[in-house]
């Protein structure tokens, strides 16, 4: 199996879309390397990085099922790491 090195960037607006958010991100935590949530009070929205270690298609689909959710943008970077098992 072949997996990538990724890091999904992501913008939360509407903090009532946080449970979705992390449910989804429990689900593919098998892939999860680390996430770092900084709150930005001042402009009211919430800025994740999660960094990820999975197959291309396991990371498009976290990406399309988080940008999917009401109130939530991402954006994924692909690193050219690529591992193959």
């Amino acid at each position: 199996m072949e997996t990538r090195v990724a890091l999904l960037g992501i913008i939360v607006e509407k903090t009532e879309s946080t449970m979705r958010l992390n449910q989804l991100l429990h689900d593919y935590g098998d892939y999860i390397i680390g996430r770092m949530g900084i709150p930005y009070k001042e402009r009211n929205v919430n800025v994740i990085s999660v960094a990820m270690d999975a197959p291309q298609d396991a990371i498009a689909a976290l990406a399309g099922k988080v940008g999917a959710i009401d109130g939530i943008s991402v954006k994924t970077v692909y690193s050219n790491v690529i591992h193959t098992e």
